[in-house]
């Protein structure tokens, strides 16, 4: 299937969203899921997956990605006009929220934020009596990809509580400081009814779903998703 890029934009140094539109697009996919995105650079065809940071709806959907040094797809990602298109297959993936839905716990860092957004977006008013609290580590502020759209949601939205967490904060930096980790654990506390969804790298994933099993959290409870 094909999409055409509608816009791009700058949402920290070396990250970008993208916005595109299909006919062949599955308005009804689920919140959660990746594409499997496809470009033919010379003799080579390269497939990346991008997981998809909107919510379902009409013919448009929207990634966001890094700028991989020495990479192969991030680059012509990058270099793509509007009006340019690229090959897709999908949506695929488990990554999606459990049915009936508590109360969740989202633990994300870097891009891992992607498939959260999509997520609130469609479950935030869907899911109003569900509670769900978003725990996002980044070194740097600038890292914090869509803050003020967070930021907003959880103004609006009083069962979303957002939680960024810096671990290189500049002095002025008034919130949270270290590894999702231990915020991850706190937030717990002593409730083992939430779901805990976690998205990132493998060394973060792996560390938090220690701890939640550790701590006696029924693993069903824990669903993850590795970006390396």
């Amino acid at each position: 299937m094909k999409a055409r890029l509608i816009q791009s934009r700058e949402i920290a140094p070396l990250t970008r969203h993208f916005e595109f539109e299909s006919p062949d697009w599955p308005a009804a996919f689920v919140p959660g899921q990746f594409l499997s995105v496809t470009a033919t650079l010379g003799d080579d065809e390269i497939t990346r997956a991008y997981s998809i940071v909107s919510p379902p709806g009409g013919n448009q959907f929207a990634l966001c990605a890094n700028l991989v040094q020495d990479g192969r797809l991030s680059p012509f990602l990058f270099a793509l006009p509007s009006g340019g298109e690229i090959d897709f297959k999908g949506p695929y993936g488990a990554f999606i929220l459990r049915r009936p839905v508590s109360d969740s716990i989202f633990v994300a860092t870097g891009t891992g934020i992607a498939p959260f957004r999509s997520m609130l977006l469609s479950q935030l008013n869907a899911n109003p009596d569900s509670r769900f609290t978003l725990i996002f580590g980044v070194r740097h502020e600038h890292g914090l990809l869509y803050h003020d759209e967070f930021s907003m949601l959880a103004e609006t939205h009083p069962n979303f509580d957002y939680q960024p967490t810096l671990t290189r904060p500049p002095a002025i930096w008034t919130g949270r400081t270290g590894r999702v980790q231990a915020y991850a654990m706190e937030t717990l506390g002593d409730r083992r009814d939430v779901d805990v969804y976690i998205c990132g790298l493998r060394e973060m994933v792996d560390d938090v779903r220690l701890k939640l099993k550790e701590a006696g959290l029924d693993r069903k409870r824990i669903i993850y998703e590795k970006y390396d």
